[in-house]
């Protein structure tokens, strides 16, 4: 079949959206650091990463993080999750990112830019979801959304399978 000798503008247009449209795969780090990283999690961190997923979400004005369940009705692990992200949404909102640098290490991506912000930059709201919780983080500051982009980009790499990127608009699923 001859191809056209022109493109086609809805052919293309429509290729495009599909792509615009879908989370960017994250890419994972390498297996020495994956194991680097969940060696330190589990000292900051009381649930067990296998029993939950992290997703990241990033947002027009920050991002949503939430730290879910795998298995329904497994309440220890939900109550763990709300314990640790309650009180590191605490800390976050006076600065402190002390935990997240224990475990992903002091250059963290994003994290000295999220640490210089001001209160009134950075908006932490800790909620909690019926099969865990989640933190948002807003900014109207361009450069702490893209602080916060660059540190959920981290996240995703250091965590690997226990993490995936949250759907765009913050509307996120958990799949398996």
């Amino acid at each position: 079949m001859p191809l056209p000798s022109k493109p086609n503008p809805l052919l293309i247009a429509a290729a495009l959206s599909l792509t615009l449209v879908q989370p960017a795969p994250a890419q994972t780090a390498s297996p020495e650091r994956l194991e680097e990283v969940t060696r330190h999690g589990m000292h900051v961190m009381p649930f067990d990463l296998k029993q939950t997923r992290h997703i990241f979400a990033k947002t027009e004005t920050g991002g949503i993080q939430q730290v879910i369940i795998r298995e329904q009705g497994n309440a220890e692990q939900i109550e763990l999750i709300r314990r640790h992200l309650k009180k590191i949404s605490q800390e976050f909102s006076r600065g402190d990112f002390s935990n997240p640098a224990k475990i992903h290490g002091e250059n963290m991506p994003g994290l000295t830019e999220l640490r210089r912000a001001k209160p009134e930059q950075l908006h932490v709201v800790y909620k909690e979801l019926d099969n865990g919780a989640e933190i948002t983080y807003a900014s109207k500051e361009a450069g702490l959304i893209d602080a916060i982009h660059r540190w959920f980009g981290a996240q995703l790499a250091d965590h690997g399978s226990d993490a995936m990127p949250g759907h765009p608009h913050g509307a996120m699923h958990d799949r398996h």
